[in-house]
């Protein structure tokens, strides 16, 4: 009885796969049913509606608290003059970077226009609804002047902008000015509202917690819904070709981190890969990069030859707000739901995307399944009609893994570049086994 006991559950990532399966063998199974697409989309497609809304629901108070907590943890605004100020402009530097990249690849790829148009039309009228205003809100954006981008980041009332998921940028520019705002004044004076946020910060992470528990129902039924509305397999075929483009667009990234590590710190990517691959193989199997963030700090330390003072401050920093990996799968995945409803975007909405994936990557909780809720937000900003995550959730959890270990990877890249420009990068306190990990 105590051996069935200890046994381990099975995990979630597996769940959500198994739920993909059922979803799409179920959908298949309905289409040769009696009035089966009918029964799927009354009794089975809501409750994948009501999963996409949950995510949407906890979208603008997770980049409130995540923000918030993550600058008022900082403590003290005078750090950023040094070793702050490098830490937080190389994380935006690269952040940007992985964002460009995603964009280039997912336009000179263009996956979602495998999709034939018999397809496309069938998800736009199925998903998308009236996309009139979609139409508009391009045309609208097109017309307007060349600092209205500017002017439209500053909300003229909080409360009115986190009425709707479309203002994320309003809402990532309020946090961080009320983060710093709180950092200035006296500890004394703003303990009581940074616990408040804390405390937020921790109640919507285990919100996020509850919410994946329902995952793979949410797949099952969201796929399931997909077959019975869109059953042609040039839909697989896009979705396929969108997944690789996210892994190779995230490979791309780790090769840039080694390139710029080996050119400026001057060790061996061989040294680099020894020391941070055991935390990298955690990141992937927990898809968490708070809960990996331990084993990196101990790695970068004691394997990595970075000064304690500079990890202690730099990777606890990278963990909230470096998601470089997130950011470059929201661009290409809000680029790739554009094209697969037949979107056209235009430059001006493209740069949007790099500036709103980047801010929201910031805020984006490093759980996983994070990513998903922060890419509610990117789409909202773009226009891009929020049911199309239907279209991606099926391949978000290997991929969530993968992303997972390019935030980890960049988190040490960044720690040892910041050790390195002030005189804190040594030799590794520990030389054992890890020398032959890598061959």
């Amino acid at each position: 009885m105590a051996e069935k006991q200890s046994k381990k559950k099975l995990a979630l990532h597996w769940k959500i796969m198994i739920g993909m399966a059922l979803g799409i063998l179920f959908g298949i199974v309905m289409l040769y049913v009696s009035n089966g697409p009918d029964i799927v989309k009354d009794w089975i497609k809501p409750f994948g509606s009501i999963f996409i809304k949950s995510l949407k629901l906890i979208a603008i108070p997770l980049i409130l608290a995540s923000l918030i907590s993550g600058i008022t943890n900082l403590k003290d605004i005078s750090k950023l003059s040094k070793m702050g100020g490098r830490t937080i402009g190389i994380y935006i530097v690269t952040t940007i970077l992985a964002v460009s990249i995603g964009l280039v690849l997912v336009n000179l790829v263009k996956p979602g226009n495998s999709i034939t148009d018999k397809t496309r039309t069938e998800l736009v009228k199925n998903y998308s609804g009236d996309t009139q205003k979609y139409k508009d809100e391009a045309k609208r954006q097109k017309d307007a002047g060349p600092l209205q981008a500017l002017e439209d980041l500053v909300p003229e009332n909080i409360f009115a902008a986190a009425t709707s998921n479309r203002n994320m940028l309003q809402i990532i520019f309020f946090a961080v000015f009320f983060g710093i705002s709180l950092v200035l004044i006296p500890e004394e004076k703003g303990k009581t509202v940074q616990s408040f946020f804390n405390g937020v910060n921790e109640v919507i992470l285990k919100m996020v917690d509850l919410i994946m528990l329902a995952a793979p129902y949410g797949v099952f039924a969201l796929l399931a819904a997909l077959v019975v509305e869109a059953p042609n397999p040039d839909l697989f075929q896009a979705l396929g070709f969108y997944a690789l483009t996210v892994v190779f667009g995230l490979l791309g990234m780790i090769v840039i981190y080694i390139i710029i590590m080996s050119a400026y710190t001057k060790k061996s990517p061989k040294f680099f890969l020894n020391g941070i691959a055991p935390a990298q193989l955690l990141a992937f199997s927990t898809s968490s990069s708070a809960a990996t963030l331990p084993v990196t700090m101990e790695r970068v330390t004691e394997h990595l030859g970075v000064d304690e003072d500079v990890s202690s401050f730099v990777l606890p920093i990278g963990a909230t707000i470096n998601m470089d990996g997130t950011s470059l799968y929201q661009a290409v995945a809000a680029v790739f739901i554009a094209q697969a409803f037949g979107m056209d975007l235009t430059l001006g909405t493209q740069l949007g995307i790099i500036a709103t994936a980047t801010l929201a990557s910031i805020g984006s909780a490093a759980v996983p399944g994070a990513g998903m809720v922060m890419l509610v937000g990117v789409l909202g900003y773009a226009g891009i009609p929020e049911a199309g995550l239907a279209l991606i959730f099926a391949v978000d959890r290997p991929l969530d893994m993968c992303r997972t270990v390019v935030n980890v990877t960049g988190d040490a890249t960044v720690s040892m570049i910041v050790a390195k420009s002030i005189d804190k990068l040594g030799e590794p306190k520990v030389k054992d086994w890890d020398d032959n990990f890598v061959q």
